[in-house]
């Protein structure tokens, strides 16, 4: 994707960063309670309405994906052998998206835990993975296999969401990643066919 934009697109898409950058690091800093649009804008030397040109609010900052994001879980799904049992696919694609989020994943969690706000927001940063994720596996499976593969999705999905909500706050990254790979192996178990 990034080879294909032109300069407006690449100028758009640095200051998009910029303005996420920037927000992220005073949310650290200051909280997200305290911390404002108009603090953001100033921080990331833009108009308060060149912010909202580039984000709907405040909470979009922490959740939004990075338009590239996208073509790179894609590709993760894309490269898995056709002939891969569905279980590794899902294992490999399961831990492939959560490292990519090491940056940020980290800090959004926090500040979930530090903002009831925030806390309660129905918006999630992996709803468009999960749709696209769906797809994929539909898009692999004959309709003979569909309630098993249906129900590795789901088995995996689990995992990864147990995985999350076990994780300490204070622990780092790598605690996560640990917990995903042994929710996945366990899972992974009872996904043996006949």
């Amino acid at each position: 994707m990034g080879g294909t934009m032109n300069l407006r697109e690449r100028k758009k898409l640095a200051t998009w960063r910029a303005i996420r950058s920037t927000a992220l690091r005073l949310f650290d800093e200051q909280g997200y309670e305290a911390t404002t649009v108009e603090q953001i804008a100033a921080a990331a030397n833009v108009s308060r309405a060149t912010f909202f040109n580039y984000f709907a609010s405040k909470e979009a900052v922490v959740f939004d994906q990075d338009p590239e994001e996208r073509g790179n879980w894609q590709a993760l799904m894309n490269d898995r052998p056709t002939d891969e049992p569905l279980w590794e696919s899902l294992t490999a694609i399961m831990t492939g998206f959560s490292e990519s989020l090491r940056d940020r994943m980290p800090l959004q969690r926090r500040l979930k835990a530090q903002s009831p706000a925030l806390a309660q927001s129905a918006q999630s940063f992996g709803e468009q993975f999960f749709t696209d994720l769906r797809n994929w596996v539909a898009s692999r499976t004959n309709r003979s296999d569909e309630l098993t593969a249906t129900l590795q999705l789901n088995l995996a999905l689990a995992a990864t969401n147990t995985a999350y909500q076990t994780w300490p706050v204070d622990e780092p990254f790598d605690g996560y990643l640990q917990r995903l790979e042994r929710c996945l192996r366990q899972a992974g178990a009872g996904t043996a066919t006949d």
